[in-house]
């Protein structure tokens, strides 16, 4: 098993790589956010461990670059930075667990374990569904198309994804609204509408093959237009 620290504090950083090794986890380590991603391109590793504050490319930065190329490695986020607002930042650009300091060294082990587990009970195929040249991960909530990041809201990343996962099949508005917003209504149904209409400026505006299809008086759809 083998770890990569981003800690720029050099006796910590080497109080945890060696903690790590005794529990038989290989540690190696790096003080600033660009090496750290230096080394990402000549090694692999099985989890890479945060801090956000560090120089040249701070840890938040470095998880966004990571979940742009590489959507399944797990990340465990360690830092002095303890509010809502700093984890909620996290978890957006697709930290996994988020661990603030000072922390046991032993609970990190047991995040790291708890990560590591669940990464490997996770099979690439249930995360990422793939339609033409449109990609969606369910486990970190990333969409690309033609390998674009696609930067959406929650709410449009949940239509997206239901209209993905019925596998071409029409969905109405009303069924939408159900399965969205968790409300039953016959009328003032154009907010459907109005967040169909911004999927499709964002996912099929700059491409060839639309994805998103209206069928008039039963709903809306999602395949390649050719399909």
């Amino acid at each position: 098993m083998k770890a990569i620290l981003l800690e720029d504090e050099p006796t910590l950083a080497r109080e945890i790589s060696s903690f790590l090794l005794s529990r038989e986890i290989e540690c190696d380590t790096a003080f600033d956010g660009e090496l750290f991603l230096r080394m990402l391109k000549n090694n692999a590793y099985d989890i890479y461990l945060l801090d956000i504050n560090v120089p040249k490319l701070n840890g938040l930065d470095v998880c966004k670059r990571i979940r742009e190329t590489n959507s399944l490695t797990p990340i465990l986020m360690l830092t002095a930075y303890g509010d809502i607002q700093d984890k909620t930042d996290a978890f957006s650009f697709g930290a996994d667990d988020y661990l603030v300091k000072p922390f046991h060294f032993e609970e990190l082990y047991l995040r790291i374990q708890s990560l590591l587990r669940r990464s490997a009970q996770t099979p690439p195929s249930d995360d990422l569904l793939v339609i033409e040249d449109l990609e969606i991960n369910k486990t970190t909530m990333e969409v690309h198309r033609n390998q674009e990041r696609i930067d959406l809201t929650p709410k449009e990343y949940q239509l997206l994804l239901l209209l993905a996962s019925a596998k071409g099949r029409t969905l109405t508005k009303q069924s939408i609204a159900e399965q969205i917003w968790d409300i039953h209504f016959d009328t003032n149904l154009n907010t459907i509408e109005v967040y169909i209409n911004f999927l499709r400026k964002k996912i099929d505006k700059n491409y060839e093959v639309k994805l998103i299809h209206t069928r008039p008086g039963f709903g809306y759809f999602l395949k390649p237009a050719n399909s």
